[in-house]
């Protein structure tokens, strides 16, 4: 059962996750919420993989060095390395990252799923993160943390950011017949507008 506003979004249980035994934990609180899931492995990603997942145009590599570069300042510290040289170096750490050990991939279905799960997820920077989300609850990592020992910081779950992103990144983690279209019990509840008659159905039927 789908509406317009249905969405898929790719979500990655990080490396972390797997080894910290939050599986079932993380995938609950989307499952919770209404969401569905339509596909799911465990991979252990190659570095090229890795690679292909965080690759990104120049224009958007320069404006993450140019973001990276103000945070610094906020913090009274100066790089003067150029911004995509500053991007560059945290995608080879993210790489790193997600090739450290298995990985949970899952595509998630369900309208408004991409901003659905981001909220689930939390700001990617658990400091910044709002009680009872994923990132805030689960980890203490923070950026001042993974800059001064000059690693990705770990923060347990990938979400894409957009439904163009999520489209490019499913095709990359997933082959069509790895997915799944099926009904939930629930999405009657959740989406069939005559689910509200059927009491007086009920009703009527005695």
């Amino acid at each position: 059962m789908r509406t317009e506003s249905h969405e898929r979004s790719l979500i990655l249980l990080k490396p972390d996750s797997v080894q910290r035994g939050l599986v079932g934990e993380i995938l609950s609180r989307f499952e919770r919420k209404g969401l569905k899931i339509i596909g799911m492995k465990m991979v252990w990603p190659s570095k090229e993989l890795a690679a292909k997942h965080y690759d990104q145009p120049e224009s958007a590599m320069i404006t993450l060095g140019e973001r990276t570069i103000a945070a610094y300042k906020e913090k009274g510290i100066e790089d003067k390395r150029k911004p995509i040289e500053i991007a560059k170096d945290i995608q080879k750490k993210l790489v790193t990252y997600l090739a450290t050990g298995p990985v949970i991939a899952l595509v998630i279905e369900g309208a408004h799923a991409i901003a659905h799960v981001r909220k689930i997820r939390g700001a990617t920077n658990p400091l910044a993160a709002d009680v009872g989300t994923i990132t805030a609850d689960y980890t203490i990592d923070s950026y001042f943390i993974s800059d001064a020992d000059e690693r990705a910081i770990r923060n347990l779950v990938h979400a894409s950011g957009t439904v163009e992103e999520a489209e490019a990144e499913i095709k990359l983690w997933f082959s069509s017949n790895e997915l799944f279209d099926y009904d939930l019990a629930i999405e009657k509840i959740l989406y069939d507008k005559a689910w509200e008659a059927t009491r007086d159905e009920l009703v009527k039927g005695k």
